[in-house]
């Protein structure tokens, strides 16, 4: 049996928002024909940083864009065929969200609760490290949305 070793060979991201209420949400992705929810997620592009494939998945499987901000919140691997893959996990923040997108033909997306994906996932091979997406969220949603310009105060009646 094939192993890629510690050494990743694809990554995945867990997509996250802050809505105008200030809740966060992640976004999960499955095939059409599937039951199964999971996490955008594809192989690492010759001379593609961690990242940049990241956010070519999140692009490519979900019709997402937006930035990583933090650090790798783990590894996980998993078996394909003889292989054993080692997948890198980032958290992104979700600044576009794309009504057309490229395999949104086979793939549905769902914005859930953390604690709703939390509960999709725990059959997923990323749940080992759901615990983790918290702090990693300080980092990437610690600055407030910005105000709306002001200028032109409200006239008072």
């Amino acid at each position: 049996m094939g192993s890629s070793g510690t050494r990743p060979r694809q990554v995945a991201v867990i997509p996250v928002r802050r809505t105008e209420d200030g809740a966060v949400e992640v976004c999960l992705i499955r095939r059409k024909t599937s039951t199964k929810w999971g996490i955008p997620k594809g192989y690492i592009g010759l001379g593609h940083t961690h990242a940049r494939a990241a956010l070519a998945e999140a692009d490519e499987e979900a019709g997402l864009g937006g930035c990583i901000k933090s650090d790798m919140i783990g590894t996980y691997e998993y078996k394909k065929g003889l292989f054993r893959l080692t997948v890198a996990v980032y958290v992104m923040e979700v600044t576009e969200e794309r009504t057309t997108w490229l395999e949104m033909r086979w793939r549905d997306r769902r914005w859930c609760s953390i604690e709703e994906a939390g509960a999709l996932l725990r059959r997923h091979h990323v749940w080992p490290l759901y615990d983790r997406v918290q702090p990693a969220l300080s980092t990437i949603l610690r600055t407030p949305r910005p105000e709306p310009p002001s200028g032109i105060e409200p006239e008072s009646h």
